[in-house]
């Protein structure tokens, strides 16, 4: 069964850091571009980042530009996104998907294959 699980998120002071875990199981995440998602309550989903197979290239939404960092470990099958200077306004389900492109739109959702259920980052001011 295909399915990606995120992990780490949960409740942080604005400026503190938390560090997600998007593990794929059922796939082998080396051959997919993989991105972060994230849906606030009354907001569209919007991309945050994502990173290609390779991890050779890297995007980031100018709202987490510098805050933010994707990785991945393929070996380990899982893929990270580091978030440091968290403000209140990132508070939001952050989800990830897997894309089969090799460079997938952030700002085309229909360019990923698999989506995980997501886990929740909120943001204290």
């Amino acid at each position: 069964q295909v399915q990606l699980v995120e992990s780490g998120g949960g409740l942080v002071q604005s400026g503190g850091s938390l560090r997600l875990s998007c593990a794929a199981s059922g796939f082998t995440l080396d051959d997919y571009a993989i991105a972060w998602f994230r849906q606030a309550p009354g907001k569209e989903r919007e991309g945050v980042s994502c990173i290609s197979s390779t991890a050779g290239t890297t995007y980031y939404a100018d709202s987490v530009k510098d805050r933010f960092t994707i990785s991945r470990d393929n070996p380990k099958n899982v893929v990270y996104l580091q978030m440091n200077s968290l403000k209140p306004e990132d508070t939001a389900v952050y989800h990830c998907a897997a894309s089969s492109m090799v460079v997938p739109n952030l700002r085309s959702q229909n360019d990923y294959d698999y989506w995980g259920q997501g886990t929740q980052v909120t943001v204290s001011s």
